[in-house]
């Protein structure tokens, strides 16, 4: 794990940052009447199909209703950067889930496939103006990819979710 008390903000900071700068601007986890794309990766899919749990209890917790959701399969994560550009043309959706799992291997493959998917869906949210959040795992073990998809609140599609939701809404907060 890479956050630490000591590397996490401090609690009410951002709420200390009002008495001294004139807008602070931030979302929230209010998800009613949001459309969301997930792109999901078949290669490594069990490690898939537990993010996607995790992503669409995250999605019904912050108010998002079931039939607002689109998932679509794409073959692995190197495709996911068309998949979520797809999911983004014309209006569709508000935000792009991506979710999979690279796990490093005995070759360069891994490095290749998770730096251009990573890239990919960069440019995505960068050229569309819409929110493509990261929910790829890159890891060096399996079991690292499982410990990160429990079926909890750590579950890194749950957390997808959540930022999905948040960036939609604080976009939406920065453009009054």
């Amino acid at each position: 794990m890479t956050s630490s008390d000591e590397t996490a903000l401090p609690d009410g900071a951002v709420d200390g940052l009002y008495r001294r700068v004139g807008a602070v601007l931030r979302g929230d986890h209010q998800g009613a009447g949001l459309r969301i794309g997930v792109a999901c990766g078949l290669f490594n899919g069990g490690i898939t199909w537990r993010l996607l749990d995790g992503t669409l209890g995250g999605l019904a917790d912050c108010g998002v209703d079931r039939v607002d959701v689109k998932v679509a399969w794409a073959p692995g994560a190197f495709e996911l950067p068309l998949v979520a550009r797809a999911l983004t043309t014309g209006g569709a959706v508000d935000a792009v889930i991506c979710l999979g799992a690279v796990i490093r291997g005995d070759t360069g493959h891994y490095d290749f496939v998770a730096g251009q998917c990573a890239a990919g869906l960069q440019r995505v949210q960068l050229d569309t103006g819409l929110p493509v959040v990261f929910g790829v795992l890159t890891t060096d073990t399996v079991d690292q990819a499982l410990d990160r998809s429990r079926p909890d609140d750590t579950n890194k599609g749950r957390e997808s979710a959540m930022t999905a939701v948040e960036m939609v809404r604080l976009l939406r907060s920065a453009m009054i």
